[in-house]
């Protein structure tokens, strides 16, 4: 989809102009999840918005039928664009799958994912990839359903679990006219064990821990992690330790989030579970999740796809007040972008200053707080313009606003 606009360019120089077809899915090796793009994002939506810009077909037309998956796993093909560097430009499409289109009527680009450029572009393909990005992507209808009703329950808390059935649709038709609904924030708890064990860093669990993270990375990187030449000391001054759930919570404390903040958690699994998040809960003992504020039934339309539960999340940070992540990752970059499109509040944390802050096991809470205030004072939501080779996607202005 990120390259999509790069080959509607090269298309509309053949002649009829061609079609694309909607993405195949890789299976994430991490998560394990066979979602396919059609249960995640409203097809008929994508087309329809994209339709005056680019011609979209669901599947491959008959006569190229062929070209499949299991076509291009045995040998190389013609059709197949395999060179397709990272941030390519777009005369790079035109003359590298120009030429197949002309000569096969098809062509195959994998991988595709940021192989667009984002600097010196034509302003009508920058345009075209802010509205696949921003307005033509939308979840499948259920998902924004579902993620309606939380939102509801997070704003007007008044049902349990239990009183919570199946009929969420009447419930969020109810709510439409509620003047009276509170305030909440998303933190995107980005701590699960993929995360924790890539980072090298130590997280304080002690012997046992080490020995469990050293054994994670050998079984699934051969014992190469990211920065495993630094110390802990030296990773944490850098700000490349993602800080854990009772560091979060300092961190909100010290911005002025209290106990009576709704705190709604986005995130998978949590390295630790519930003993890990035990101090965050205590400080704010209205967070909520996915499980706590859903029945068991709606359970059921998202269960084993962590794709859907991505979507939930990234659909509830969207409509929440405040969004702020504990590390930066491919979610939180890509909400600080759609967030700052909408105009949204978006807390950045300042990694660097947080893990030399942690460092010091001396310093006062009133010295802590004053340094946290003052170190976020730019990163609570202001418009940031995007730098050269910055991804349009974190920084959508000024390309893709007209006004900022």
């Amino acid at each position: 989809i990120l390259g999509l606009p790069a080959v509607a360019a090269a298309l509309e120089l053949v002649d009829p102009p061609g079609c694309r077809v909607i993405p195949y899915l890789e299976l994430n090796p991490v998560w394990k999840d066979s979602s396919s793009f059609e249960d995640i994002f409203d097809v008929d939506h994508f087309i329809d918005v994209l339709k005056n810009d680019v011609s979209i077909v669901k599947e491959l037309p008959e006569e190229y039928s062929w070209s499949s998956r299991e076509y291009y796993a045995l040998a190389i093909r013609d059709t197949r664009i395999k060179v397709a560097p990272v941030h390519a430009t777009a005369n790079w499409y035109i003359e590298n799958v120009l030429p197949v289109l002309q000569s096969y009527g098809i062509a195959a680009i994998s991988p595709f994912s940021h192989r667009l450029s984002f600097d010196n572009l034509p302003m009508d393909i920058q345009h075209l990839r802010c509205k696949v990005n921003f307005q033509a992507l939308v979840f499948v209808p259920h998902i924004r359903a579902l993620g309606d009703a939380l939102v509801n329950r997070l704003r007007n808390p008044q049902h349990t679990t239990e009183e919570m059935g199946s009929n969420y649709l009447q419930e969020v038709t109810d709510a439409d006219d509620n003047k009276n609904a509170g305030k909440f924030v998303v933190l995107h708890l980005r701590f699960d064990k993929d995360m924790a064990a890539h980072s090298a860093c130590d997280f304080g669990g002690g012997k046992a821990e080490k020995l469990a993270l050293a054994k994670y990375r050998q079984v699934i990187w051969q014992g190469r992690v990211l920065n495993s030449q630094f110390t802990d000391e030296e990773l944490r001054s850098q700000g490349r330790c993602p800080m854990t759930p009772e560091e979060v919570g300092l961190l909100l404390a010290a911005l002025g989030f209290d106990n009576s903040t709704r705190l709604y958690l986005a995130s998978h699994k949590v390295y630790g579970g519930g003993a890990r998040i035990a101090t965050l809960k205590e400080l704010f003992p209205l967070m909520e999740d996915k499980k706590s504020l859903t029945s068991p039934f709606e359970r059921t339309l998202i269960k084993g796809k962590a794709s859907l539960l991505a979507a939930l999340d990234y659909y509830i940070s969207m409509h929440s007040d405040i969004f702020i992540s504990a590390s930066p990752g491919n979610m939180h970059n890509a909400l600080v972008g759609h967030r700052s499109y909408l105009n949204l509040k978006t807390i950045r944390p300042n990694m660097q200053l947080m893990g030399q802050l942690f460092l010091n096991k001396t310093m006062e809470w009133s010295e802590f707080e004053h340094a946290v205030v003052e170190g976020h004072e730019t990163r609570q939501g202001q418009l940031r313009l995007r730098k050269p080779k910055q991804s349009i996607y974190t920084y959508p202005a000024p390309d893709c606003m007209c006004q900022a």
